[in-house]
């Protein structure tokens, strides 16, 4: 089965997280099959803190794949951010 979640990168202390599509025995850092984006919780305010293919989430959750619940709230969040079209 396909999940869509979070690698942990970074340094000590400084949290980096790439959005990955992987399947779900596979270890959390190890290997993936697509990344969808990437996630920055200390981004400073003139830093993108999150950035997402929402197209491609959209391609792996009709294919089957399931969403980690932190990646579901992120996604979740960014469509909130974004205004509405016209």
């Amino acid at each position: 089965m396909v999940v869509i979640r979070l690698t942990r990168g970074g340094a000590k202390k400084r949290p980096f997280y790439h959005i990955v599509a992987a399947h779900k025995q596979n270890r959390r850092d190890g290997q993936f099959i697509e990344r969808l984006g990437y996630y920055n919780p200390i981004a400073a305010e003139n830093e993108v803190g999150l950035k997402l293919a929402a197209e491609r989430v959209e391609f792996w959750k009709q294919q089957g794949a399931a969403l980690s619940p932190t990646v579901a709230r992120l996604l979740k969040q960014q469509a909130g951010a974004q205004p509405a079209a016209a």
